[in-house]
C-alpha cells in the first residue's frame, strides 16, 4: 500500500511539472506563499514537542505538525486568485471532511480503548480542521445557495 500511495505521489508531482496541460495551469504570480515559515516552525516543534526524542519519533512527530498545516499555501492560494472551479473547491472541502472524520474517530477509540491518548495527534489534527474552518464556511454557504465558491480577499 506504502508503494502505490509513494508511486502515485510522485506521479502526481510528474505530472504538475512536467504534463503540458497540467504545467499551464500552474500560476506563478499568485502562489508567493513561502514554504520555509512551516517547515521550520514544524521542525522546531518537533524537535521540542515530541513523546520520546528518537530520530524516528521526531520525523514522525515532525510529519503530524506538517500535515496539520499543509493545506495553508492552497488555501492562500485560492483566497488569492478567487477563482475556485468546482473539482478544487470539492476537493479542499472533502480534503477538510476526511480529516474531521478523524476527530470522530480519536472520540470514540478515547471512549472504548483503554489508555488511548494520543496529544500530539489530536491537537495537531484540532489545529487543522480549524484552518479548514473558514473554507467550510464559504463552500456549504455557496452549495446552499447555488452559487459560484468564492473566497474574500
Amino acid at each position: 500500500m506504502k508503494l502505490i500511495f509513494l508511486g502515485s505521489s510522485f506521479s502526481i508531482v510528474w505530472y504538475m511539472r512536467h504534463h503540458k496541460l497540467v504545467r499551464r495551469s500552474y500560476d506563478r504570480d499568485h502562489d508567493t506563499f513561502r514554504h520555509q515559515f512551516l517547515v521550520l516552525p514544524c521542525l522546531i516543534l518537533a524537535l521540542l514537542i515530541h513523546e520520546q526524542f528518537t530520530f524516528k519519533e521526531v520525523l514522525w512527530t515532525f510529519s503530524i505538525y506538517l500535515e496539520a498545516v499543509a493545506i495553508l499555501p492552497q488555501l492562500v492560494l485560492l483566497q488569492r486568485t478567487r477563482n475556485i472551479d468546482n473539482l478544487t473547491g470539492q476537493y479542499a472541502f472533502f480534503l477538510g471532511a476526511y480529516r474531521s472524520l478523524y476527530i470522530l474517530n480519536w472520540i470514540y477509540r478515547y471512549f472504548t480503548e483503554p489508555h488511548y491518548v494520543h496529544w500530539i495527534t489530536w491537537i495537531s489534527g484540532f489545529v487543522q480542521t480549524l484552518l479548514y474552518a473558514d473554507f467550510f464556511y464559504y463552500y456549504l454557504n455557496s452549495w446552499k445557495n447555488n452559487v459560484k465558491l468564492t473566497l474574500p480577499a
